[in-house]
C-alpha cells in the first residue's frame, strides 16, 4: 500500500502551531509520513492564522503559492485548517478552487478522514462547534528538540473591542492540571529543557476549574519535573498577575524572570474603548512592583497604535509611557479593522499612513531603549541555552532574557564544539542592534 506523504505549513501564533502538531500526531498514527517540503508531499495542510489583516493576507498568499504546486502536478491535494478557515468558512473554498478541504478548529480531530478523502478527490467542508477542539491531544513537536510550547488553556472571554479571537476560538477553558503535568513530563523525557506556557490568557488558568486563578499552583507542580530547566510565561494579563504568582516566579529558580504582558496602550480613554482593564498609571504601578519584587526581571509587552479615535495627545501619552517604562522587549501593531469586532464600526477610524507612522515612531523609541539596555549588559555573564551553530562557527543562543522565535538572542564564539540544546556561560562583549555579542566563558 502506498504510504502517502503529508506536509504542513503552520502560520501565526504558537497556539496555532500546537494545534498543528496535534494534527500531525494523528496523521502519523494513521500511517501517513510527514515530510518537510512541498516537493516531497502528496498533500499539503495549510494551518492558517486569521487574526488581523496582515495574517489573513499571508495565509491567502500561502494557499495560492501551494496551489501553484497542485496545478503543476507536484502535489495532489490541499487542506486548509486553522483560524482563517474557522473565520471565513465558505469564502475560502469559494475563492480558491484548488483547495480540496476547509475545516474549522472543531474538526481538527477528523484530520485523518479529511486527508484520506482529499487524496481520493473528495472535497470536504466541516465546521463543528469550537468546543470539539481538544486541548490535551498527543502531538509531534515541530520546535527544536530542546524547547517546546505547552498550551494550558484555549479560548478567550475578554472580548477586547478590537479582537476577533473569542469569535474564532470560543470561550476560555483550562486543561486539567494532571494533563498539563503529564505532557510536560513526556516533553522532558524527550529531551525538552525549556517549556513555554501559552494560552490566549495564561494568567486566567484554572479559574473555570477551581474558581480562582491557579497559574501559581500549576507552576509549583511543573518545577518538580526533572529535566525541565526553564519555564517561560507568555500572554500574562496585567489584572491577573497576583501576589502569589509573583512570589512563585521569584522563588522558583526554574521559572525564568521573564514576563510577557500585553498592555496595548497607556491612555485611559483608549484602554476604555478597547475594553481593557487598567490605565497607564496602574500599569506603571504594576511594573514598578514587578521590578522591585523579581530580580533582573525582563518585561515584554505588545502595544497597539491607531485605534479608532486615538488623538495625537493620546499617542504622545503612549510615547511617554514607552520612554518611562523602558520595556526590555516590545512589539507594536498598527490597529487592524476586523469585521465582527466592536471596533470595526467605531467612528473616527484613522488612515493607514497615520497608523503606520505612529507604529514606526513607537518602534524608534523602543530601539533607543533597547540600545541602552544592551550597553548595560556588556561585561555581564549569562547562562545561555544553545539554539544553533552558524556556518562561520559562531553559535546563537538565548539567556533567560530571550524567548525563541520572538526575541533576538546572543551570538557567541566558543573554543570547542558545543552540543545544541546545552547550557553554557557567556560573557557579553558587544552588541549589534538588537543582538548581543559574546564569548563562551
Amino acid at each position: 500500500m502506498n504510504k502517502y506523504k503529508i506536509g504542513m505549513i503552520s502560520l501565526g501564533c504558537p497556539k496555532n502551531q500546537v494545534d498543528g502538531e496535534a494534527m500531525l500526531a494523528k496523521l502519523v498514527d494513521a500511517g501517513f509520513e510527514i515530510v518537510n517540503s512541498i516537493e516531497e508531499s502528496d498533500l499539503m495542510i495549510i494551518n492558517t492564522c486569521g487574526f488581523i489583516e496582515a495574517a489573513k493576507t499571508e495565509a491567502i498568499e500561502t494557499i495560492l503559492e501551494v496551489a501553484e504546486y497542485k496545478n503543476a502536478g507536484v502535489i495532489s491535494a490541499i487542506v486548509v485548517t486553522g483560524c482563517l478557515a474557522e473565520r471565513y468558512q465558505d469564502e475560502v473554498k469559494k475563492e480558491m478552487d484548488e483547495v480540496d478541504a476547509v475545516i474549522g478548529i472543531g474538526a481538527n480531530a477528523d484530520i485523518v478522514k479529511v486527508c484520506q478523502k482529499a487524496l481520493m478527490g473528495i472535497e470536504t467542508t466541516s465546521f463543528p462547534n469550537k468546543c470539539f477542539l481538544s486541548i490535551d491531544d498527543k502531538r509531534i513537536t515541530t520546535t527544536p528538540n530542546h524547547w517546546a510550547y505547552l498550551k494550558i488553556a484555549e479560548g478567550c472571554d475578554n472580548k477586547c473591542s478590537f479582537c476577533a479571537i473569542p469569535g474564532i476560538r470560543g470561550k476560555f477553558r483550562s486543561r486539567t492540571m494532571e494533563s498539563i503535568i503529564s505532557e510536560a513530563e513526556q516533553l522532558a523525557d524527550n529531551g525538552v529543557k525549556e517549556i513555554i506556557l501559552i494560552a490566549q490568557d495564561t494568567t486566567k488558568y484554572g479559574y473555570d476549574l477551581f474558581g480562582e486563578y491557579s497559574l501559581d499552583k500549576l507552576l509549583k507542580e511543573l518545577v518538580k519535573i526533572e529535566g525541565i530547566e526553564w519555564i517561560r510565561l507568555f500572554y500574562c494579563y496585567p489584572q491577573r498577575i497576583t501576589d502569589s504568582l509573583i512570589n512563585v516566579i521569584k522563588s522558583e529558580e526554574k521559572i525564568c524572570n521573564y514576563l510577557d504582558i500585553p498592555l496595548q496602550h497607556s491612555h485611559p480613554d483608549v484602554l476604555r474603548n478597547m475594553h481593557r482593564v487598567g490605565t497607564g498609571d496602574t500599569y506603571r504601578e504594576l511594573i514598578a512592583k514587578l521590578r522591585s519584587e523579581i530580580p533582573d526581571l525582563i518585561l515584554r509587552s505588545t502595544l497597539m497604535v491607531g485605534f479608532p479615535g486615538e488623538t495625537q495627545e493620546q499617542f504622545e501619552d503612549l510615547c511617554r509611557f514607552v520612554k518611562d517604562v523602558k520595556f526590555d522587549k516590545m512589539g507594536c501593531f498598527a490597529f487592524s479593522s476586523e469585521e465582527d469586532t466592536l471596533a470595526y464600526d467605531m467612528d473616527n477610524q484613522l488612515d493607514e499612513d497615520t497608523k503606520n507612522r505612529r507604529q514606526e515612531l513607537i518602534m524608534d523609541i523602543q530601539y533607543g531603549v533597547t540600545l541602552d539596555c544592551n550597553k548595560d549588559r556588556i561585561g555581564k555573564e549569562y547562562t545561555v541555552i544553545v539554539d544553533s551553530c552558524e556556518d562561520d562557527g559562531r553559535y546563537i543562543g538565548r539567556s533567560y532574557m530571550d524567548a525563541p522565535d520572538i526575541d533576538t538572542g546572543i551570538i557567541f564564539t566558543a573554543k570547542n564544539k558545543i552540543e545544541i540544546g546545552s547550557f553554557v556561560n557567556v560573557i557579553i562583549t558587544d552588541f549589534d542592534g538588537y543582538d548581543l555579542i559574546g564569548e563562551m566563558v
